[in-house]
């Protein structure tokens, strides 16, 4: 089977801790994702509110099986799976799926934190664990782009919990990580994906512009991954990959939604509702 990332690239991921992959999807897919998102009202049904503790209020739209439907097929899509399994060396089963959405001017902001840094109290002993982050809007700083921490997964999992206002990574770890290494802006464009590991340290500011932030998380876990103790996220099972094609078929009858969503008031974890 011929590769879907390059030497470099998955170098690039082991280095840095993430990796920005320019039009995964292409412009006539990433307009299908845009329409379809916009248009799909149970995000509106089952958006849940986050308010960040300084006037904003950020929302996650979130569901655990990747089935039959549009948003089934990106996150089982080739392109997506075969680079996660080659960025973190074994099959990878799909564990969750979010949308997060800003609105704009109102959109709230994202403190620190690993994506570990919560999943760890699912039972996965390992953090062989990565996100794929595709932007339905443009993704800019003056809407809240994701924000990452360059080589901060080489760090090991930092303690987290509740700091003050926020729920988070340890400020005062992460402050001296950031005086170590760098701030990189994720200013994508619709169709461009940020791959990133479970380690790294990432935020996101408030939108207080006057456009809409959506963005699309695809997140998975290894097989050898397969957690001890049960949680809101599955265990293991294999994925049926689909065909890259899948995603511009389906945009020919646009979207019906037969996604099952979870609310994350019911976690019994705390943080789980991070982006």
């Amino acid at each position: 089977m011929p590769r879907s990332l390059t030497t470099e690239q998955i170098s690039e991921f082991q280095d840095n801790g993430y990796l920005i992959v320019p039009k995964l999807f292409d412009a006539e897919e990433a307009r299908i994702l845009h329409a379809a998102a916009k248009a799909d009202k149970a995000f509106s049904k089952h958006a849940y509110d986050l308010e960040d503790g300084e006037g904003g209020k950020a929302q996650l739209v979130l569901w655990n099986k990747a089935g039959e439907d549009l948003w089934g097929a990106i996150a089982r899509s080739e392109r997506i799976v075969d680079a996660m399994e080659e960025l973190l060396g074994d099959e990878v089963y799909h564990y969750h799926s979010k949308m997060s959405i800003k609105r704009p001017r109102t959109g709230g902001a994202w403190s620190w934190h690993q994506d570990y840094g919560y999943w760890y109290q699912n039972g996965c002993l390992f953090p062989d664990m990565a996100s794929a982050f595709i932007a339905i809007d443009p993704n800019t700083k003056a809407n809240g782009c994701l924000q990452v921490l360059r080589g901060s997964h080489k760090m090991g999992r930092i303690e987290h919990g509740r700091f003050g206002d926020q729920t988070g990574a340890d400020p005062d770890r992460v402050d001296a990580a950031k005086n170590n290494m760098e701030i990189i802006y994720v200013e994508i464009e619709p169709g461009d994906t940020l791959f990133f590991h479970s380690n790294t340290l990432h935020r996101s500011d408030q939108n207080t512009s006057e456009h809409p932030r959506w963005s699309l998380l695809c997140c998975y876990n290894t097989k050898h991954n397969n957690p001890y103790k049960e949680s809101h996220h599955p265990f293991y099972e294999p994925i049926e990959k689909m065909p890259n094609n899948a995603i511009k078929e389906m945009g020919a009858k646009l979207f019906e939604s037969s996604t099952e969503f979870w609310d994350p008031v019911e976690d019994e974890t705390v943080g789980n509702n991070k982006e």
